[in-house]
């Protein structure tokens, strides 16, 4: 679908994401795609069981946001099509000790999705333009350098037979003060909010800039980022799983071949 299509950032893109509608649903709702999604949901079942036996191209699916923009929610509901003995969730965190040690993409490439594979990241490498950035944990100087290290690192993924889509769960202000609230008030989901939740909140102007110079420096036809209008998680999910779908389908996974001639004499 072409508009859905135009949710990808076209390369070196000049993309403000002030300027786009997190409530945007492309003219749907809700009743419209509750069947539809259940479709989608079957058919990313069958593609993802497709990809496991061919075992030749990997999926790797990169998510982030800011805090309360629906990556979990997002892996529960749209991932959660996808057989756990062909997929592997991966958090990253503050780096350890030891990560720390070596290079920024080290923790990052030893967990990268293996052929036959669907890899999903709640979030990734990018933070180490994101975070380190606001938060100013590295100089520019340093940071600045690494747009072209990813983009480098992820061509060589791509490469290597994996595709790359990554999705930027986008919400508004208000909306994440609605989510946060919504969590303190529930004591089975208190424990996801903590103060640097309200601290990057103030931020929120820097982290809006961060993260459009990575969707316009990061975006490449192999490697696409989408922006997912992500206020109603209806539309995330089913957008996020449309997405998906049709990117397995152009990867035109085949079953290997039969050695049927060959066996079925040793059936009695």
């Amino acid at each position: 679908m072409k508009e859905i299509k135009n949710l990808a950032v076209k390369p070196h893109a000049s993309l403000k994401l002030v300027e786009i509608d997190p409530d945007n649903t492309l003219g749907r709702n809700k009743n419209d795609i509750e069947n539809e999604l259940v479709e989608l949901h079957s058919t990313l079942s069958q593609l993802q069981y497709r990809l496991y036996i061919e075992n030749k191209k990997a999926l790797l699916i990169i998510l982030q946001g800011m805090d309360a923009s629906g990556k979990d929610g997002t892996i529960k509901h749209v991932m959660g099509a996808f057989h756990p003995l062909g997929c592997r969730v991966e958090s990253f965190k503050v780096p350890t000790t030891e990560e720390l040690a070596y290079d920024f993409l080290w923790r990052i490439h030893k967990v990268v999705p293996r052929k036959g594979f669907v890899g999903v990241f709640n979030r990734s490498h990018y933070e180490d333009v994101i975070e380190v950035r606001v938060q100013n944990l590295a100089p520019r100087s340093v940071w600045s350098q690494r747009y072209d290290h990813i983009n480098q690192f992820e061509k060589i993924l791509t490469l290597s037979d994996t595709k790359i889509i990554k999705f930027f769960l986008h919400i508004s202000k208000g909306e994440q003060k609605e989510r946060l609230l919504e969590r303190l008030s529930d004591p089975d989901k208190r424990w996801k909010v903590d103060d640097s939740d309200f601290t990057k909140r103030k931020k929120w102007d820097q982290y809006m800039k961060a993260y459009s110079d990575v969707l316009n420096r990061c975006s490449v036809a192999d490697a696409p980022w989408f922006v997912i209008p992500a206020n109603k998680k209806w539309f995330r999910n089913w957008v996020i799983s449309k997405i998906i779908v049709e990117t397995l389908q152009e990867l035109h996974i085949k079953y290997p071949a039969h050695n049927y001639r060959k066996t079925s004499n040793r059936i009695k």
